[in-house]
Parts: structure tokens; sequence; C-alpha cells
């Protein structure tokens, strides 16, 4: 009988916490790397995952603040807040064995740059993620709408064990899950996506469906996706010129009351993911002598709250 993957999972959050339950519904050995009143809840009375594809208790969860003195995992996935990824790494490195991958589904196209860094480039693997959720209260996750997708894949393309191993064991588990050969342009389409979704509801303090029937907020951001598509395609990234236009029509799909994380931090005076989103863009566009103007008002709107309250 084959062993369950071993899975540990830094940043329990929405993110986190979600799949992390999900694998370990699916047979997975995961734990759970959480602090503070979260942490607490976890270890008393374990996760629940609150969702409209079906609620989840799972009442005995691993779960510590510090994961030095547990075995190697097979899996390291990293799911903190951006800011926090060098941390996370320090954290995550005593379980770095010889056979360990990581993964990070944060956000952004920066994240595995880090990654690389503190594991080498042999360990990591990109990935994807696309889910509304949050915590609730401590020891509870809310899932928002039906949308709980991971995509992930080797940078050079190859079907490697490792990456099979893990679509099985979120398949196990119920997760929409997708093993790709295109991990790179993968991610930058969800940068176009996650950088329009959180540069306008961040801005004009509101979940989506106001965003999208206003004319002019919805002119905005359009705009703000068109401007990531042409840093990327400067950057040789084959997106189609009219990907935005495409993006626009899937954001006409989703459930009005969806919201971006980035808003969320917001509204709690939380550190924002800012630098990492249309910063990066601005950035990177700056690098390829591409304007955005766009995400440049973003950054400018949202400068006097990027460090929290």
């Amino acid at each position: 009988m084959t062993e369950p993957m071993r899975i540990i999972v830094v940043g329990a959050g929405g993110l986190g916490g979600y799949f992390g339950g999900r694998l370990a519904q699916g047979g997975a050995d995961v734990t759970f790397v959480a602090r503070g009143a979260h942490l607490r809840a976890l270890q008393a009375e374990g996760l629940r995952i609150e969702s409209g594809l079906g609620d989840l208790h799972l009442p005995d969860v691993p779960a510590t603040e510090d994961p030095a003195g547990l075995p190697p995992a097979d899996l390291v996935m990293i799911a903190v807040k951006l800011h926090d990824t060098e941390a996370a790494c320090r954290l995550a490195a005593p379980v770095v064995g010889p056979g360990t991958a990581v993964v990070s589904f944060q956000n952004g196209v920066r994240k595995d740059a880090i990654l690389r860094a503190a594991f080498g480039p042999g360990r990591v693997f990109g990935g994807v993620g696309y889910i509304g959720a949050a915590i609730a209260r401590p020891g509870v996750i809310a899932h928002v709408g039906t949308m709980q997708r991971l995509v992930f894949g080797e940078f050079d393309a190859s079907r490697s064990d490792r990456t099979q191993a893990f679509l099985a064991a979120c398949t196990a588990g119920g997760i929409d899950a997708e093993l790709t050969e295109a991990i790179e342009l993968r991610q930058w389409e969800k940068l176009v996506f996650l950088v329009g979704l959180s540069g306008a509801t961040t801005t004009m303090r509101s979940t989506l469906g106001p965003v999208r029937e206003n004319p002019a907020s919805r002119a905005f951001l359009l705009q703000l996706m068109q401007e990531v598509v042409a840093v990327g395609r400067a950057r040789g990234v084959p997106l189609p010129a009219d990907y935005a236009q495409g993006r626009l029509a899937f954001v006409d799909g989703l459930p009005a009351e969806m919201n971006s994380s980035m808003h969320e931090d917001l509204k709690r005076g939380r550190r924002l993911e800012l630098p990492f989103l249309a910063g990066d863009v601005v950035r990177m566009g700056q690098e390829a002598g591409v304007p955005t103007p766009a995400n440049e008002a973003v950054c400018a709107i949202l400068a006097v709250h990027a460090e929290g309250a």
C-alpha cells in the first residue's frame, strides 16, 4: 500500500486552510503551520471548512507554530501573504529534505524566485491557486462561491513523479486540479485577473458586483488588466493581445459578492500585497518600457495604506 503524501502547509489562511483541508480529506498526511488564535483553535477543535461544495470538519489536524523537529515532508506548500514569504521559507527549512518539493500558490509572479533562492531551483515547481476563501473565525475557513482550483507544473514542462503524485492527492480530495506544461504562462494569466480584481476592489472599497456594473469602474478594471497583458507580452510571455477582454467576460460570471484578499486586508488594517501585484506590474513595465498609468494610480491611491494601520 502506498504511503500517503506527507504535506506541510505553511500558512493556514483561506487558501492554505481550504486546500490543505481538502487534501487531508482525500487521505494526505497534512500538517498546518499557523499562529495565534487560529492555531489554538486548530489544535483544540480541528479545522472546519464552510463551503457551498460541502462543509468539512477535521476534528484532529496536526498544527504547529514551528515545524522544526518534524520529519522531512514530501511537499511543502507555501500559502502565506507575499510579504511573509522569506520568513515562511526560514520556518520551513528544517522539513525540506533531499526529496522534498516546494510549491507556492501565493499571488504574483515574484514568489518562485524567493523560493529558488531559499531552497535551490531543483526543489521548486510552480503553482497557481484560484479560490475566494478567508478565515471566518479561528479554526474556520469560509469558501465564497464554488471556484476552487489549483494549477501547477514543472518549469521545464516535464511531467515529474512529484507533480503527478500531487495531482493524485488533489483529485482524491475533490480539488479541481490541473497539471500543466506551461506554468509560467498560467501564472501570468492569473496575474492579469488578480491585478485587476485587487486593484479595482481595493481602491474603490467595493465587492466585484458594483465595480463591473459601473461603466467607469468597469473601464478602469479592464485597463488594469490590459496593462498586465502588455507588460507580460513585452517580457516574452505568450499572452494573446486581447486576453484582458476575455478576462472581463470571465469576471461577469463570478459572484457579485466576490472580493479580493487585498481589499479584505485593507478593511482590517493589515499590510497589503500591493508591492507584489500592481507594484510589480509598474516595476516590470518600467524595465520593459511599457506604460502602466492605471496600476501607477492604484499604487498611489493605496500607498498610505500599504504597510497597514
